[in-house]
């Protein structure tokens, strides 16, 4: 009997079409228990690494005043995460291909325990900063391998629902980390934020070495353009560089200045270091597929306006409201539970209505939710009336789309590149952090009491009209194609 490993050897691009006794609809009892295991173990180690992209929110304003640093400094605990972690998603797929997505998934898992464990013993700021970034590096070993491994396990029929699971925990991870952020932080200590990680960690080693089978691509061969990688990086670095030092050291500041012209010129350098060289960091080849470009675009604005609401909610129920960590993390934890339950429901009403629709309705609710906080929230807390309704909206918007996000961004590609996709799909996303964070740190300023209120209401309009501009990015598409016929 043909086995796993003779079938993934056979099929090219290293994954196994396991047929229908590893169809979990299909009948074959022991294949699906199998792939649904890992499919469980894949989910949680991306999970795991996507929690870490906003459980430290809650927590910022207490590791502040614990090293005695400013906000501008400190935004690079969260960016230098965003950032290494974007800039690393791509090549680490390579490298997993290659290398095999069982054993860089192991590694993977094993640093980002490592570095979580130094994160948390951390002395001072400018260390956690360092430990975020080699986390960071780890993570992105993580992602790639894990959806491949996932996609490994299920046939072609059902790996879209592999798919919307797996985007489902990645979306859940990101919308409830502040809540559980704050209970490690009010209960133990910011350290445990990132020493949680440590155990779970372990349970997904232990049980990975029974149930994760190896995997490659017998194509893939050398390692993707270092070059390419640091360009990649470079430029949303430098452009996060001067979004959150311009209010500080003035905008015509010649660092400042320096930053966006070296962003500037990086790009372009990028594109055509991308288009020489043997082993791209990005196929660009990908963005010829009009759905993949538009969901990618879409992908970058939200998350920019998701990561940076979530952090300007947090801050302003602290720094206005006066809430403790865990009250405002339990004030804007409805908005989680929203996502959480509705996740995974929104993959399979995409998958029977098209993704077009859901991600429209996602955009809709996400602006109306920013507006209603810009339009009724005061200084005075009122939590049931004027907070708890546009927490519920932004919370309907976020389930809406970001899982939906995730699949249709390769439902379009050939099977082979949906590890590639799906990772340049989350470096999108990771860039939208490191952007939303960065003008979410650059418009708040350092605000007086009197206009601190006003700032937070033209944040929320910033972020409204972002998540507007990924609806209508979304729109255009199918705009055009209905204006076709009436043309022709």
């Amino acid at each position: 009997m043909e086995t796993n490993a003779e079938r993934a050897s056979a099929s090219g691009d290293g994954t196994v079409s396991v047929g229908d006794e590893g169809d979990p609809q299909a009948g074959g009892t022991g294949e699906a228990a199998h792939a649904r295991w890992v499919l469980i173990l894949g989910s949680l180690g991306a999970f795991m690494v996507f929690l870490d992209t906003t459980i430290v929110n809650v927590a910022f304003e207490t590791i502040s005043r614990s090293f005695h640093t400013t906000t501008g400094h400190l935004a690079w605990v969260l960016n230098a995460y965003s950032l290494v972690f974007a800039a690393m998603l791509i090549p680490a797929g390579r490298v997993a291909d290659r290398y095999g997505r069982k054993r860089i998934f192991t590694v993977g898992i094993a640093g980002f325990a490592l570095m979580s464990a130094l994160c948390g013993l951390a002395p001072n700021a400018s260390m956690l900063i360092g430990a975020r970034a080699l986390q960071a590096v780890f993570a992105a070993l993580v992602v790639p391998s894990s959806l491949a491994l996932v996609l490994h396990e299920f046939h072609a029929a059902r790996r879209h629902v592999a798919i919307g699971v797996w985007g489902a925990m990645a979306a859940a991870a990101a919308a409830v980390g502040p809540t559980g952020g704050a209970l490690l932080t009010q209960y133990a200590s910011w350290r445990w934020i990132f020493l949680v990680n440590v155990p779970i960690a372990v349970i997904i080693l232990a049980f990975g070495k029974q149930f994760l089978r190896e995997s490659r691509d017998p194509q893939a061969s050398g390692v993707p353009d270092p070059l390419g990688t640091v360009l990649v990086a470079l430029v949303p670095a430098l452009l996060s560089y001067s979004i959150i030092e311009g209010p500080t050291r003035g905008w015509s500041d010649p660092w400042v200045v320096a930053g966006f012209i070296g962003a500037t010129l990086a790009f372009p350098a990028f594109l055509w270091r991308t288009l020489k060289t043997a082993r791209p960091v990005m196929d660009l080849a990908l963005f010829k597929e009009r759905q993949f470009r538009d969901i990618n675009i879409a992908t970058l604005l939200f998350s920019t306006a998701f990561f940076g609401l979530l952090l300007a909610n947090l801050i302003f129920l602290q720094s206005v409201w006066h809430y403790s960590v865990l009250r405002a993390a339990l004030a804007s934890a409805a908005g989680p539970v929203v996502v959480t339950i509705i996740a995974r429901s929104t993959t399979k009403l995409a998958s029977v209505i098209g993704h077009r629709i859901v991600l429209l309705a996602g955009a809709a609710t996400w602006t109306a939710g920013c507006l209603g906080f810009a339009l009724s929230v005061q200084a005075s807390p009122n939590w049931t009336t004027h907070w708890l309704p546009w927490t519920l909206l932004t919370g309907l918007g976020i389930g809406l789309t970001l899982p939906v996000q995730s699949a249709a961004a390769v439902e379009k590609l050939p099977p082979a590149q949906f590890a590639i996709g799906s990772a340049i799909n989350a470096s999108f996303r990771q860039l939208g952090a490191v952007l939303g964070i960065s003008i979410f740190v650059a418009i708040l300023g350092s605000p007086s009491r009197a206009t601190i209120v006003g700032t937070f209401h033209h944040i929320w309009w910033v972020f409204a009209l972002l998540g507007l501009a990924a609806g209508i990015v979304q729109a255009v598409p199918r705009l055009k194609a209905e204006a076709i016929p009436q043309n022709s």
